[in-house]
């Protein structure tokens, strides 16, 4: 396995990635899978302030990326700016074998260096995989928001927890 900073040439394998959590999960609160134009916007968006790195490995093509992990702004007022979002999507195979955390491993420092003290994650529920890999990381409970995201006809809670970087 292999992590790197994205390029704009990985995002057609990042929304290809993400496409199954936005139309089968509760995962992502998207209805509509991004395009690829609409994720290299977000990779250059995101590599601009914060980071996005992606995981590859070897196939018998060449490298294939098979996970992502990056950062975004929290809040748009200014008192926020040390704080930031973070989120990772891997490719359904990839999941429980500890891609994500090899790319959360990689992705804190970098943030950290760039003058960020805080990494919160919004964890739509249920979705016990992802709060235990934030909680092996130290991230702590901060809050739920009740019945705040509406997807599959059903009303649905995301919890936020917060990692002091």
């Amino acid at each position: 396995m292999n992590i790197r900073p994205a390029t704009t040439d990985d995002a057609a394998a990042c929304a290809r990635i993400y496409a199954p959590y936005v139309t089968d999960t509760l995962v992502s609160f998207e209805t509509e899978p991004p395009t690829a134009e609409e994720m290299a916007s977000r990779i250059e968006s995101s590599l601009a302030e914060h980071a996005w790195l992606v995981l590859e490995t070897e196939c018998e093509t060449g490298p294939e990326v098979v996970g992502y992990a990056y950062a975004t702004q929290h809040r748009t007022r200014a008192a926020y700016r040390w704080a930031c979002d973070v989120s990772i999507y891997l490719d359904q195979e990839r999941r429980g074998k500890g891609a994500g955390k090899a790319l959360y491993a990689a992705l804190f420092p970098i943030l950290k260096e760039r003058g960020y003290r805080r990494a919160l994650a919004g964890i739509a529920l249920p979705n016990e995989a992802s709060i235990g890999i934030h909680r092996s990381f130290g991230f702590t409970d901060v809050g739920t928001y009740k019945n705040i995201g509406w997807k599959f006809d059903a009303w649905h809670d995301v919890a936020w927890m917060q990692l002091d970087l």
